[in-house]
């Protein structure tokens, strides 16, 4: 558990670098993090960190694919979360 834990900090705060990141080399106009990056760090336990994210610094807000998606990502981990819950418990 403390493994989990870890890593779930671990994998936020590489959301939170990146979005800012992403959102400073897009100001620059320099080299950006791939979207498919951005969205693999959602998947892998990032995404409410990353949403938030977004929002606050007002980055990828007018995209779709950002703005379903992470959301999407978000619903689908609590559904896994909530069968595993209610499979390991039962």
């Amino acid at each position: 558990m403390n493994f989990l834990f870890i890593y779930l900090i671990f994998i936020n705060i590489l959301a939170l670098i990146f979005t800012v990141s992403d959102k400073r080399r897009a100001i620059k106009h320099k080299r950006r993090i791939s979207e498919f990056t951005l969205m693999l760090i959602s998947a892998l336990g990032g995404s409410v960190t990353m949403l938030v994210t977004m929002l606050v610094i007002r980055h990828k807000t007018r995209h779709i694919k950002f703005m379903l998606g992470i959301p999407l990502i978000i619903l689908i981990q609590l559904i896994c979360i909530f069968l595993i819950w209610r499979f390991a418990y039962a």
